[in-house]
């Protein structure tokens, strides 16, 4: 990459930082402004690799175009031989070319369903006590859901998706049918349920702001996340960023977080206060 890279001066600037690569194992993603400079890259990347032995399998190469128009270009299927793709998973998430992470939540959602169905056996045992379940829903069923939990943007709308979830979840495996007319707060105290799985995505998402706070200035991850990006934004109301939920969370600018998130200590006991639920009391009068 070092030699392909030469006199290379395209990619996504942040932070004053050229991006035009990231690389995981074998597993390489490229950044280019334009089609012909993707197109220049790739054949540059492809040539190089050839002298170490290497080859790029085109097939499985895809390319996504991802623009501010939200146009996408539609028309074009064909880069450099390569097919152009809307979505695709990488690392075991679905990216999408909108920037959002609506699809990738969707899709937990339905693997979480589907391994909670497999485990219908096991929820219709009557000698499995309700302890137990709960922690197979814990450590069997909920990571399924979790995984990449930490770079997604939750919204109020899929705040309340994932609390539906989790009812679901905990309905199944008590086997309660939709007939018997019982609320989500007495099966939370049923089960006693002291976070919603919400909450531990919240938890998640702090808790890597944190780790990435603390790292080093040449870290990609710090680089994009706390970076400015260049160029101007667009008109409108603008959408909701990763480091929006941060600053939410603690009512506060990003840089005050930035300052709180580099004590480890003070951090954790931040993110343990902002994902305890607050518990309301309700008084009754007798009528007079």
């Amino acid at each position: 990459m070092r030699i392909a890279l030469e006199n290379w001066s395209d990619g996504i600037t942040i932070g004053g930082h050229k991006i035009s690569n990231l690389r995981y194992a074998d597993d390489t993603t490229l950044f280019a402004t334009s089609i012909s400079n993707m197109e220049s890259l790739l054949t540059k990347m492809e040539q190089v690799s050839l002298d170490f032995g290497l080859k790029i399998n085109r097939s499985k190469t895809k390319i996504m175009i991802v623009d501010r128009l939200k146009n996408n270009s539609p028309e074009v299927t064909k880069i450099a031989n390569c097919d152009v793709i809307q979505s695709y998973i990488y690392l075991g998430a679905l990216i999408s070319n909108n920037g959002g992470c609506t699809e990738e939540i969707k899709r937990r959602m339905a693997i979480t369903r589907s391994a909670m169905d497999r485990l219908g056996k096991i929820w219709r045992n009557r000698n499995i006590t309700k302890a137990t379940k709960m922690r197979l829903v814990r450590a069997l069923v909920f990571p399924i859901f979790l995984y990449g939990a930490e770079t997604w943007t939750i919204r109020e709308s899929e705040r309340k998706k994932i609390d539906a979830l989790e009812m679901w979840c905990w309905r199944r495996m008590l086997r309660l049918a939709w007939t018997q007319f019982r609320t989500n707060v007495s099966i939370l105290e049923e089960l006693d349920i002291k976070q919603r799985l919400s909450s531990i995505v919240q938890g998640r998402i702090l808790t890597f702001f944190g780790h990435i706070t603390r790292r080093e200035d040449t870290s990609v991850e710090r680089l994009v996340v706390q970076g400015k990006v260049e160029g101007t934004r667009a008109r409108g109301r603008s959408p909701m960023r990763w480091t929006d939920q941060i600053k939410s969370a603690l009512n506060g600018p990003l840089h005050e977080c930035t300052r709180k998130a580099t004590v480890r200590e003070e951090w954790r006991r931040i993110v343990k206060l902002a994902t305890t639920p607050v518990m309301r009391t309700t008084t009754t009068l007798p009528r007079v």
